[in-house]
């Protein structure tokens, strides 16, 4: 008997052992009634006997072989990437929802030899099976996967977001008490306090951002019209508060009235000069440099310390890359490693973009911004 005639007369049979076989997988199966034991058992057995049943050129064998095989983009779901989905929404994890298939082609081939006279079985539709067994597991474990990823990234933003208030009444109450007369013991501990409480928000901040990247929402942005030199003074001089050990220069010149995002942009500056304290040499200076062109800005943030090498150059702006390449998963700051990835999207949000180069005699970080969304950046330094 055709292997694909033998799944269509007992697939009742091979059904009801996927479903045993589903009950013991604990503890996601405990509250799952027989219709969700099996889901879209049924419907992939039968995308499978349609795929052994249909003619295959030796090229498309190859291309299945080696998972090459496109789908269209607007292709609709598979059984099994609905399967995946599922599974992963009933709290299965991605080795149970694999053992199931593993299982599934263990029955099917054991309930084929029992009911074919020996010797009788057609390896070339073992092989067709074993392929289309295969697709079903790539596809399952592509969609189970990004559906963990996307309830990851929505749990973090639900965190993120409700951790804003208790730390904003904590931050306002740190900012009452500055304002106190206290002996120095006092002030310092406050002090410490406060700075404590602004890099917890700014890592709740990078959060919030990375998982809308994550998302595919992108960072937003509110722009209005702005003189960017004086939204950059503000925050070096905070910056400077806080590293009060460090050199950090600043120099601007040209036009640098634009349409932009202060806040995002202090973010992004402050990240750049973060990360170059963090990495650069300590006992010599950070520089920032304010370039206004007639339709963009240039932003410059340069330090001395180790070379990148030029293999990294395209990586860093990825998440925890910087803090790995130095062997350090903190990050920078003691934050989580999203500081370049953030300040890459928030140009991104403006239209912008920024790069970096680096030698035995420094690293730059640079960023073309045009002064309006309107306007198209530059592509390079």
């Amino acid at each position: 008997m055709r292997l694909a005639d033998f799944i269509l007369s007992d697939i009742e049979g091979i059904l009801t052992e996927w479903e045993q076989f589903a009950r013991a997988q604990l503890p996601a199966a405990s509250e799952l009634d027989p219709a969700a034991l099996r889901d879209h058992a049924e419907h992939i057995l039968r995308a499978i006997v349609k795929d052994i049943s249909t003619a295959q050129s030796p090229e498309q064998e190859v291309q299945k072989s080696t998972s090459s095989t496109d789908r269209p983009r607007a292709a609709p779901e598979t059984a099994a990437e609905t399967h995946a989905l599922i599974r992963a929404r009933d709290g299965f994890e991605i080795k149970q929802m694999v053992a199931e298939y593993r299982a599934l082609r263990a029955s099917v081939l054991r309930l084929w030899a029992k009911a074919c006279e020996p010797g009788a079985g057609n390896p070339q539709e073992m092989i067709r099976f074993n392929e289309a067994i295969d697709q079903a597991i790539v596809e399952s474990v592509s969609y189970f996967n990004g559906q963990v990823d996307n309830d990851r990234n929505l749990m973090l933003g639900m965190l993120g977001h409700d951790m804003r208030n208790p730390l904003n009444v904590a931050k306002l109450s740190a900012k009452y008490f500055q304002t106190l007369t206290l002996d120095h013991v006092y002030t310092a501990a406050v002090s410490r306090l406060s700075r404590s409480l602004d890099l917890m928000s700014s890592l709740v901040d990078d959060l919030l951002d990375f998982n809308r990247t994550k998302l595919g929402l992108g960072i937003a942005i509110s722009p209005s019209t702005i003189n960017l030199a004086d939204v950059f003074a503000v925050e070096l001089d905070q910056l400077r508060a806080v590293h009060s050990e460090r050199q950090i220069e600043f120099y601007s010149s040209g036009e640098l009235t634009g349409f932009l995002d202060a806040y995002r942009l202090r973010r992004l500056l402050g990240n750049l000069v973060l990360n170059a304290l963090e990495h650069g040499t300590p006992n010599s200076p950070v520089y920032v440099r304010l370039t206004g062109l007639e339709a963009e800005v240039v932003i410059t943030v340069q330090n001395r310390g180790p070379v990148i090498e030029p293999s990294m150059l395209g990586e860093i702006f990825q998440p925890l890359k910087r803090g790995r390449e130095h062997g350090n998963d903190s990050g920078n700051d003691g934050g989580m490693g999203l500081g370049l990835h953030i300040a890459r999207e928030i140009a991104r949000a403006h239209g912008g973009n920024i790069f970096a180069q680096s030698d035995e005699s420094q690293t730059v970080f640079a960023v073309r911004l045009p002064k309006s969304r309107t306007t198209n950046a530059v592509k390079g330094i």
